[in-house]
């Protein structure tokens, strides 16, 4: 991706707590009488909620004008957009500066314990610029139309390349690279300012709704100009049509099934029938969990008043950072999310229960054990005595070198499930790491 953006589009983040050492300033004599001012320009209802994060804060100040136009009460009952536009990438191209080195009060509100970037606050962060990116694009620049309603559908996969210090400056860079009927791919790109290799990469799928009917709604074209632009478009092309297609080599993966199921099996039963024979290597699936609850606070909501899904993504790595720390016995080192399927919405009052565990390890290479963890969410009405999936995230982790270094003949353990409900959701997810590796030999996009 282009990161040369133009300055227009690119927004610097700064902090949104001020020093302990200073005061706050005072309020303004006429705060009231200023029309221009800034509560006056963002009324609290167009907010996303209170829940802000110096970007969320930067993306709003840097087109305040778009959503509150956007998101004009008065502007839902407009009729709907009936022409529509031809974009390029460079018209929704932003990037977002975090200026770490010469804002220690921002590196702190990012600092995780090991002096790196809190990854989990920064994939929800990526969710919120990629939102914010698919407003610019899908903008009709009529101001009598009614706005679209645009969700996250899917997160593709979140692969990060190297750690991603506090010290130095950050930079995120984002656009549409590719278009459907209703849907948008938005890739983003992490940097840090000491070199020009990509630390992470994201890529988001939106779908738009029309904000009155619930339907699904066409969206402006995309029309690529560079070779880059191209090479993109042609590959979110190819991936996107790779998902449609992906059924037939799911089927053919599991041919054999009954056998592989057999064999995954096999060590779980005896631990359940000669738990004093069974392998010291190996732990049951179910001796893995871990779990949380959490209802749903409009603090959290989003401009459509639905919990912000990067706010989802968030607290589901938490779980998943915790449930491999728990198992390996020393701090784990994200690698990547897979793709992430938004099932339903979850809305405000929700009670929310995570539900995580260690799926499988590969350990064939003592250097570079992998642990794959699940993280399932479940929206639970107990007064209706329902629970249905939103949400099913798959993270991959290793075991920070330096930490594995200090702890001498250290070994991950094998995970067997005791179930054959435990066992399908094994292979399931073994599977997908296949076609994925497979989508990476054939030089699809990361």
């Amino acid at each position: 991706m282009d990161s040369n953006s133009s300055p227009s589009n690119t927004i610097p983040v700064v902090s949104t707590l001020a020093s302990p050492l200073e005061s706050p300033p005072p309020p303004a004599l006429n705060a009231d009488a200023d029309s221009s001012s800034s509560s006056a320009r963002k009324p609290f209802s167009l907010w996303p909620g209170m829940y802000h994060s110096p970007v969320t804060d930067a993306l709003w100040e840097a087109r305040a004008s778009i959503f509150e136009e956007l998101y004009d009460p008065e502007k839902v009952d407009g009729p709907p957009q009936t022409e529509f536009l031809t974009r390029t990438p460079s018209q929704s191209r932003t990037t977002i500066l975090y200026r770490f080195s010469s804002d220690p009060i921002l590196r702190e509100q990012y600092r995780d314990p090991w002096n790196e970037v809190r990854i989990g606050k920064l994939v929800e962060e990526l969710d919120a610029l990629a939102g914010f990116i698919s407003v610019k694009h899908c903008s009709d620049e009529d101001s009598t139309t009614r706005p679209l309603l645009l969700v996250t559908a899917s997160v593709d996969r979140i692969v990060l390349k190297k750690p991603i210090s506090v010290e130095v400056d950050l930079k995120i860079v984002g656009s549409v690279i590719w278009v459907g009927r209703s849907s948008l791919d938005i890739q983003l790109e992490v940097t840090r300012s000491n070199e020009d290799s990509v630390a992470l990469t994201a890529n988001f799928i939106f779908v738009a709704r029309d904000s009155k009917t619930g339907k699904a709604f066409p969206v402006n074209r995309l029309s690529p100009e560079t070779e880059l632009e191209k090479l993109l478009y042609e590959k979110a092309e190819a991936r996107n049509k790779l998902r449609k297609t992906r059924g037939g080599d799911r089927r053919e993966l599991e041919n054999g099934e009954v056998n592989r199921l057999k064999t995954l099996l096999a060590e779980g039963r005896i631990f359940s029938d000669m738990p004093a024979l069974a392998d010291r290597d190996s732990i049951l699936l179910r001796d893995t969990r871990l779990e949380n609850a959490l209802i749903c606070h409009p603090q959290q909501r989003n401009m459509h008043g639905r919990v912000f899904g990067g706010f989802l993504m968030h607290r589901a790595f938490e779980l998943a950072f915790s449930t491999a720390y728990a198992f390996a016995g020393l701090v784990p080192c994200f690698l990547e999310v897979d793709h992430v399927d938004f099932l339903r919405p979850v809305d405000i009052g929700d009670f929310l229960r995570m539900k995580s565990c260690v799926l499988y390890t590969e350990v064939e290479n003592p250097e570079h054990p992998l642990i794959y963890v699940e993280v399932v969410a479940h929206v639970t009405r107990p007064e209706m005595r329902s629970s249905e999936v939103s949400n099913t995230f798959y993270f991959t982790f290793t075991v920070r070198p330096v930490a594995k270094a200090m702890k001498n003949g250290f070994r991950i353990r094998n995970v067997v499930p005791a179930t054959e409900e435990e066992a399908r959701r094994v292979l399931a997810r073994m599977d997908a790491e296949v076609l994925q590796r497979l989508d990476d030999q054939e030089g699809m996009p990361q």
